[in-house]
């Protein structure tokens, strides 16, 4: 075995080089961090499939066209506004949008499955996110990355298996695990 880490993928490379820059890039645009961070993952599940395959000739543009078209959207949506039932008594319509403590607890299980795809197997994650992110089928996955339509079947399988997995031990009981593993 060598003692050299792996070579980072085209995407990790992209995603390392471009993080910041991209989230200060989409605040100055929308003028929310919250929002800026939202559309910035949002951008990157959009090209993490071409970027991966070395498809794109200029990622970071790719990148960033992408999210600057995703930011525009947002702010399009906020310009039309919600609709309000009782217009003449606004303060009594019930508000749709969620509380601080769901949006908390909403991100902290996004950053888990983050953290879950990323640990998992490049082979398996690229056919998840293939699936998942872009919704195609096995059989156009199979053809997409030229290997057997079974193989795809397997390593979806086995993906889903290990998100599960990596997903059901709740953040409080893997603390308590690391607690206990650095007091032995």
């Amino acid at each position: 075995m060598s003692d050299q880490p792996p070579t980072p993928s085209p995407f990790d490379r992209l995603y390392r080089a471009t993080l910041a820059p991209l989230r200060r890039y989409l605040t100055r645009l929308l003028g929310d961090s919250a929002e800026a961070e939202d559309v910035a993952h949002d951008a990157y599940m959009r090209v993490y499939p071409t970027v991966q395959k070395e498809a794109a000739d200029k990622p970071e543009a790719f990148l960033y066209t992408t999210a600057r078209r995703l930011a525009f959207n947002k702010l399009k949506r906020r310009r039309i506004g919600p609709f309000i039932a009782d217009a003449a008594q606004p303060e009594l319509a019930a508000s749709q949008a969620p509380g601080v403590v769901q949006t908390v607890i909403a991100r902290q299980e996004l950053q888990r499955l983050e953290d879950a795809i990323s640990e998992l197997p490049p082979g398996c994650r690229t056919v998840l996110l293939l699936r998942k992110v872009e919704l195609l089928s096995h059989q156009e996955i199979a053809d997409r990355l030229g290997i057997a339509i079974s193989t795809v079947e397997k390593q979806h399988a086995r993906a889903l298996r290990l998100l599960r997995a990596s997903l059901s031990v709740s953040p409080a009981t893997a603390d308590t695990a690391s607690e206990k593993e650095i007091g032995s």
